[in-house]
């Protein structure tokens, strides 16, 4: 029997819904690429349910428990007393999703001494520490392609919201007020400007081909170059590095994994990059940016616009900066668990688990470390290190 700990965020405060406002769900054939949805042998769920939180488990409990597995399901995962360290020491499989991460610190991973695996329902698996996943030949996974599309669309909605100063004038109607003027002071036409995109991988590349009919300059960098025809087919400049694509454009997108490399890539020197009045977009880790530094930026003027739905840590601390700062458009970390969205990761996982039960080999795709080394996407978009540290943080959000 295995010990499977499941960190999930809380059910709405209404209660876990009874009905939906959809009665379907439509889903891709196939991801842009080629990838094929997650392929489980079976599921227990309805697609569209609400699987992300508490009491949809992610739709395993029937499968699990029908196996003889136990399944421990829980939104308590910081501090010392929570859930999730209680029943750490001999859980041989933790499941967590990145809008509310199970942090997996080198200091949890060497409590856990049955842990085998570690999965990320949904994308991005910075909230494991990579270097100690390596040491103590812990194997990561998670659902790569399962939310990207959805973020994508997410990137494109905070844009617009902020060039079109959306959120204020939304407020001004809720206050009772037909303030015009005020709403349109921060105005402008998306139309024209250059777009830039911090990384152009399945996101990043979604995003420039979501935004190529509003007629804007599109850039990126990345540290893998797309093909040359997808730059001929999308009229795309390279830049080599931030300095050179942020000196040039009206808006930046953040859309790149985080680790060692990348942390606090957006600080006090490199905004200085950016030209006054850009508007920044960050959907991929709040910690790919200095939280004072923007916050600064916003307050001078040098920054028109701060957007996205990451923070860190998470769930950020009710006093976390950016919750206040002047001109955002935050939101919290949503954008890759819409209900389409949840459908496919929890399949994933399903999947994932299946395979990992029945001695069948993960995909590749969704392989992060295994055999006590980056494997899979993971060599590709990783490295080395850990960049967990300050999550302890997260704590204060529940002590408050």
């Amino acid at each position: 029997m295995a010990k499977i700990i499941c960190v999930l965020y809380d059910d709405p405060v209404g209660g876990y819904p009874k009905t939906y406002a959809r009665d379907d769900v439509p889903q891709p054939k196939i991801y842009p690429d080629g990838q094929t949805l997650p392929t489980p042998r079976a599921i227990d769920f309805k697609p569209g349910a609400l699987l992300g939180s508490v009491s949809g488990e992610l739709g395993l409990r029937r499968y699990l428990e029908s196996n003889g597995h136990q399944l421990i399901v829980t939104s308590s995962k910081d501090g010392a007393d929570s859930v999730l360290d209680r029943e750490l020491p001999d859980a041989e499989i933790v499941i967590s999703q990145p809008f509310w991460p199970a942090y997996m610190t080198a200091e949890r991973i060497a409590k856990a001494k049955k842990l085998q695996m570690i999965v990320t329902a949904g994308i991005g698996s910075d909230h494991t520490d990579l270097q100690a996943a390596m040491k103590h030949n812990v194997t990561v996974a998670e659902v790569t392609y399962c939310n990207s599309n959805a973020v994508a669309e997410h990137v494109v909605m905070s844009i617009l919201a902020l060039v079109r100063n959306f959120v204020p004038s939304h407020h001004i109607i809720l206050n009772g007020g037909w303030n015009i003027a005020d709403a349109v002071s921060r105005s402008y036409d998306l139309e024209a400007m250059q777009v830039g995109t911090v990384a152009a991988g399945r996101i990043g590349l979604r995003v420039l081909r979501l935004l190529k009919p509003f007629d804007v300059g599109l850039h990126y960098m990345d540290r893998h170059r797309l093909p040359e025809a997808v730059e001929k087919e999308l009229n795309l400049t390279f830049h080599a590095n931030l300095e050179s694509l942020a000196k040039v454009c009206d808006v930046v997108t953040l859309n790149c994994p985080l680790h060692p490399e990348t942390e606090h890539m957006i600080n006090e020197r490199t905004l200085k990059f950016f030209k006054r009045g850009a508007y920044i977009v960050n959907t991929a880790r709040g910690k790919l940016v200095e939280t004072d530094a923007i916050v600064r930026a916003l307050t001078d003027g040098h920054i028109a616009g701060y957007a996205g739905d990451v923070w860190f840590p998470q769930p950020a601390p009710q006093d976390h900066p950016w919750r206040k700062m002047p001109h955002h458009a935050m939101t919290p970390h949503i954008s890759g668990t819409s209900l389409s969205a949840q459908t496919r990761y929890a399949a994933g996982v399903r999947e994932i688990l299946e395979c990992y039960f029945e001695g069948r080999p993960i995909r590749n795709e969704y392989l992060i470390v295994q055999g006590g080394q980056l494997a899979g996407v993971g060599a590709h978009s990783y490295s080395e290190g850990n960049a967990t540290k300050g999550s302890e943080e997260a704590a204060r959000f529940a002590a408050a």
